[in-house]
């Protein structure tokens, strides 16, 4: 049997595999394919089966790196062929919301646009405009951007009659849409896309794909306006719809449902939910976010970092990334690294034309300057952006920065209008289905709400309640306390709570040799040196593709995947059971134990107010402090 015929063999034993949904069997026999038809010096044809390979690899396995490792074989095999159609299919062969670089992006899109209007492939033609029109996008020139996507979604409503290249094509349609935050494009074209056939999950794998994709979409807009229990709702159904399809982790749903724990303060379960995804530029801000969170600032800097390098000329993802780094950076009391973010986000956030990202950029300045010192410039960098945000879409976003204005403005001394800020946050707060911060929610004084403070001090710390002042050693269990009241209504990990209270040490160094084996033992450190050594690899495999050298960033991704196994199990993350005596475990036990021991002294010290303490704290695996409504003695926290 000849090569060629090996290759169309293993190419028909492949289509086989796929509808039995057997993604083992389809790789094997892709890479037979491939291995065919270049043995027979068909090149077109070897592409063709690498493309499939990494489609494969991306979308039903999640592995970007062995993906774009085929992919750049792809290209190699035709790049010094004549022009040709196939061409055209490998320059777009990746998901448009794939490729780091809009640059990249565009550049591929327009010889698939070429190769398509040369050979008449209107399928191709299909996805080359809606991976320009996403290009055009990320690097700020929307309006022209859209024109391209709707003319795409127009085709694939149309003449396209290949069902998962329209699925790839509004794939960058609701990415596009995402990060301009156009959700009502998204409505507009929904209902034609429907009727297409295109967004029907019960279709194929490609659909339950994309179907996941607008599901997140619009649980993005819910989160945005402040209806995180309906968000919640959309991504959970999403996610079980897409493992029970295709078998695998759920892509999009996932990372957005990360995002809304993380706002939810659920770090752990955000961390969770983005372990092995951290290749992916849209899992890579929200998992910088959570190290950010974590207070492990150089790793979220580091991982913001590596975000800009890829995404290059990408406006909008850079500003949020940026962002990081600017935190970051204030929160490791580097000011002159932020004000150099600060300039950067400046040119990047210039006739971006997107009121969101304009006010977060805003928020991030206005932060660099107080930490200078410098209040009244602060407060005329955000108050403006704040005016430009439509409370109809972006009502989180508005309260939340009304919150920090108000904030600032109390700093520079002028409490009336912080006091007028304050209560239009409130009013706007009072409509929305959010986790808020207990500061945000504290009852006004004509309410006769008493107040009970815990002050740290040192090896002390004093609660305050009524005319009454007490005194308490320092302990654990005091501050995982000080940790919940300060976040009230937000749940915390006990592992969350065991390592902000242990402090543990983010440049401490583990001994790579004893990652492996650490199991149940993990402490703090060494789950901060597992995740920084899968963001070193990470780097390391982007810098391997970068250079062409495929089989190293394989060989790396295997070293990834055992690392993020190890972490998850140790964390008994990702539905997998816990063993007893597991470090979550433990960490439940002893956080559980020390917390209520505070308590208890705390009501041996003041009856009444530790008594509504208790009421308002829940321990288990996550803790949280949140009171009833109608609780007679609130708690807070002054630094």
């Amino acid at each position: 049997m000849t090569g060629g015929a090996d290759g169309e063999a293993a190419l028909q034993l492949a289509d086989e595999a796929f509808q039995r949904r057997d993604v083992d069997a389809v790789v094997a026999h892709l890479s037979a394919a491939v291995r065919g038809f270049t043995a027979n010096g068909n090149k077109s044809m070897a592409a063709m089966a690498c493309v499939r390979l990494g489609d494969v690899l991306a979308n039903a396995i999640g592995n970007l790196t062995a993906s774009r490792a085929w992919f750049a074989r792809a290209r190699r095999l035709i790049a010094d062929e004549a022009p040709c159609i196939e061409q055209g299919w490998v320059a777009v062969a990746a998901m448009g919301c794939d490729v780091d670089d809009p640059a990249q992006l565009l550049a591929d899109a327009e010889l698939a646009l070429d190769r398509a209007r040369r050979f008449g492939d209107v399928n191709l033609e299909t996805k080359a405009l809606a991976d320009a029109g996403l290009a055009r996008v990320q690097i700020g020139d929307i309006v022209e951007g859209m024109r391209l996507l709707d003319e795409a979604m127009a085709l694939a409503c149309g003449p396209a009659d290949d069902d998962s290249v329209a699925a790839k094509s509004v794939c960058s349609f609701f990415t596009a849409c995402y990060v301009s935050c156009d959700y009502e494009r998204v409505g507009n074209w929904t209902e034609l896309l429907t009727k297409r056939g295109v967004l029907s999950w019960h279709e194929s794998p490609s659909s339950v794909f994309l179907s996941s994709h607008c599901d997140s979409v619009r649980a993005a807009l819910l989160v945005e306006m402040g209806r995180w229990t309906e968000a919640e709702l959309v991504l959970v159904a999403a996610r079980d719809r897409f493992q029970q399809a295709l078998q695998a982790p759920s892509w999009h749903p996932d990372i957005g449902l990360a995002e809304l724990r993380l706002r939810q303060g659920r770090l752990t379960e955000a961390e969770a939910l983005l372990m092995g995804k951290e290749q992916s530029v849209a899992a890579l801000l929200p998992f910088a976010q959570v190290s950010l969170a974590r207070g492990d600032h150089s790793l979220a800097m580091a991982t913001a970092r590596r975000g800009l390098r890829a995404v290059g000329t990408d406006r909008l993802r850079a500003i949020e990334l940026l962002i990081v780094v600017v935190d970051a950076a204030l929160a490791g009391g580097q000011l002159d690294v932020a004000s150099g973010a600060c300039e950067e986000l400046a040119k990047r956030t210039h006739a971006i034309g997107v009121a969101a990202s304009t006010a977060r950029s805003a928020a991030a300045q206005a932060r660099t300057h107080a930490a200078a010192g410098d209040f009244e410039t602060a407060i005329a960098s955000l108050a403006p952006a704040v005016d430009e945000l439509d409370p109809s879409k972006s009502a989180w976003l508005r309260t939340s920065l009304l919150f920090e204005l108000a904030g600032l403005r109390r700093r520079a001394g002028d409490e009336r209008g912080a006091e007028l800020d304050t209560r239009q946050a409130q009013a706007l707060l009072a409509n929305l289905d959010v986790v808020a911060p207990s500061e945000w929610t504290a009852p006004p004084q004509s309410q006769h709400v008493r107040m009970a403070v815990l002050t740290e001090g040192g090896k002390w710390w004093t609660i305050a309640f009524g005319a009454t002042q007490v005194r308490l050693a320092d302990t654990k269990g005091l501050r995982y306390l000080a940790e919940l009241i300060a976040n009230s209504g937000a749940e915390r990990h006990a592992l969350d709570l065991v390592d902000r209270v242990e402090g543990v040490d983010p440049e401490r160094v583990v001994d790579r040799r004893k990652l492996a084996s650490a199991g149940e033992l993990l402490d703090g450190a060494a789950r901060t040196a597992y995740r920084r050594r899968i963001e070193a690899l990470r780097q390391a495999a982007a810098d391997a593709i970068e250079t062409g050298q495929l089989e190293s960033a394989e060989a790396i991704q295997d070293e990834l995947d055992q690392l993020v196994g190890q972490l998850a199990n140790a964390f008994g993350l990702g539905g997998r059971q816990r063993v007893a005596g597991s470090v979550s475990e433990k960490a439940r036990l002893n956080v559980t134990r020390a917390i209520r021991a505070s308590i208890v002294k705390i009501t041996d010290a003041l009856p009444a107010a530790g008594a509504a303490l208790d009421r308002g704290v829940r321990t288990g695996v996550y803790c949280s402090y949140h009171p009833s409504p109608d609780e007679a003695v609130r708690w807070i926290v002054q630094s």
